[in-house]
């Protein structure tokens, strides 16, 4: 038996290589995977000792031969006279992991550097020991290393076992070839190809999709959920996206911020001088809503926290951290699910891309970023001016991630009311005033963000009525001028940022 081991990432290999030798396999190797090896005491071959052919062209050309590929790709039961014939060896087992093309991009811009990066030879010998997994064992992952040795040693080594290993032999070679091509794209097509390839990681399955009939998983990008850990429960895919949702606003609110989210809207934000008080001011919001809901909780979760938010039904937390003592208190309660980020405060992966599934396709997009410094650099265009930007700015950024059409209100740190995904603006503006209302919350003297601009005044002649102080919006409609006349008649100070943040 030989096997032919030739890895970028070279943890675990000579450990793997020496379970392999004392198994009876004749050891094959290149370049570095060959020095490696050979210093640590593994006996091995290098390739060009069976290829018969030197390494070449500044190592390009080292396996790109057919005592290789014959040797991996023949079919023993069909093909072993002919291999015999031409000198051929079987290699039963092909142990590759390939170049270091992302870990390049992100240090180099160097293109030399990058295209040098780009293996060849490698996703060859995978792609060719998939496609003979009848025969042929393929490992690319180096956490598979005590698998295939427990497979060999044991009598596992069945089809079933290596036709697992090809699927994951091929989704590593599809997703190496999806960034190179993304990459290419990017650099040299402003990011829009001909093709876009969209490659994540699964993380989990999910307990059902958006209905119980449909199946669901978690996948990523990158590794951005390795440190999620989930404490109790198993999420479903609607746990995941609301999840999305208040995790996004509590982190754009910043550390200390409380978000609860229904149905991927927020219901209730604040940022108080502790997460206790944020997450009382938040639910003053909407309690009704927030029956059932998700809370997310940017910073750390204690007993006492944990407690107040035992008192009502909810589905879901996901904190930066969360202390034995606060994961005690929701011991006995079935439904619940908690999830924390592994960090002292919850973080996003920040894309640079947003793409969406409609029939047929995805339309695809740059990432719509809000900008710290947006409402500080907004223009204002009213008589008035504003003696405080913290409610505006908390405003503005819980409108732009939240459902259009939307307004906000918030008032001393905290949300107190919000109209979102209504077909009209004014209807966003009406409905967050009659919710306020029903709550007894006092909107007086409150802050009011719109993600897009006023069509007409109505949205602040009724934003007057119920005291509101402070108006930020994009500006650029027709009506302008009367908007802003509406303002000024009604003493308010409104700013224009100029910049839109539609969330359909």
């Amino acid at each position: 038996m030989r096997a032919l081991l030739s890895v970028s990432d070279k943890s675990g290999i000579i450990e793997f290589a020496k379970n392999l030798e004392e198994l009876g396999f004749e050891i094959i190797s290149t370049g570095g995977t060959f020095r490696v090896l050979k210093e640590n005491g593994v006996k091995v071959i290098e390739v060009n000792e069976v290829t018969k052919f030197p390494e070449c062209f500044e190592g390009r050309v080292k396996t790109l031969n057919p005592y290789i590929h014959g040797g991996i790709l023949h079919k023993r039961d069909k093909h072993a006279e002919e291999a015999k014939e031409l000198g051929v060896e079987g290699i039963d087992l092909v142990c590759v992991n390939l170049y270091p093309f992302k870990e390049t991009i992100n240090r180099t811009d160097d293109f030399d550097e990058i295209i040098e990066n780009i293996d060849i030879g490698g996703p060859t010998m995978v792609r060719s020991a998939a496609k003979n997994f009848n025969d042929v064992i393929i490992v690319t992952d180096s956490n598979d290393y005590d698998k295939v040795i427990d497979s060999l040693k044991n009598d596992k080594n069945t089809l079933e076992f290596r036709r697992d290993l090809m699927i994951k032999a091929f989704e590593h070679t599809a997703s190496y070839d999806a960034m190179i091509a993304n990459y290419m794209n990017k650099r040299f097509n402003d990011n829009f190809g001909e093709y876009k390839f969209i490659a994540g990681k699964k993380v989990m399955n999910t307990r059902y999709g958006e209905n119980p009939h449909q199946k669901g998983a978690l996948y990523q990008f990158e590794n951005h959920f390795d440190n999620l850990k989930t404490l109790k429960g198993e999420a479903s895919f609607n746990n995941l996206t609301d999840m999305n949702g208040a995790v996004r606003v509590a982190v754009a609110l910043g550390k200390g911020s409380v978000v609860i989210v229904k149905h991927g809207n927020p219901c209730g934000a604040a940022i108080k001088d502790d997460l206790y008080t944020s997450y009382v001011e938040a639910l003053k919001c909407d309690p009704i809503s927030a029956f059932g809901g998700v809370v997310a909780v940017n910073g750390i979760l204690d007993e006492k926290l944990a407690t107040k938010i035992n008192e009502i039904f909810t589905e879901v937390i996901i904190a930066g951290k969360i202390t034995d003592e606060a994961l005690k208190v929701f011991e006995n309660k079935k439904r619940i699910k908690i999830f924390e980020m592994g960090s002292d405060e919850l973080f996003i992966a920040n894309d640079d891309e947003d793409f969406k599934h409609i029939e047929g396709g995805f339309v695809y997009q740059d990432a719509d970023k809000v900008k710290d410094d947006e409402v500080k650099n907004a223009k204002c265009v009213t008589i008035e001016k504003a003696e405080n930007f913290k409610d505006l700015e908390m405003a503005w950024k819980i409108a732009a991630l939240t459902k259009s059409n939307c307004v906000v209100y918030v008032k001393d740190g905290a949300m107190v009311a919000i109209g979102m995904g209504m077909t009209s603006r004014v209807d966003a503006a009406g409905c967050a005033l009659k919710k306020a209302k029903e709550m007894n919350l006092d909107v007086e003297g409150s802050s009011l963000a719109s993600e897009a601009f006023f069509p007409f005044r109505d949205s602040v002649d009724a934003a007057a009525s119920a005291g509101v102080k402070y108006i930020v919006q994009p500006g650029g409609s027709i009506r302008d001028d009367e908007v802003i006349a509406a303002a000024n008649e009604a003493q308010i100070s409104m700013y224009f940022t100029g910049i839109r943040h539609f969330y359909h």
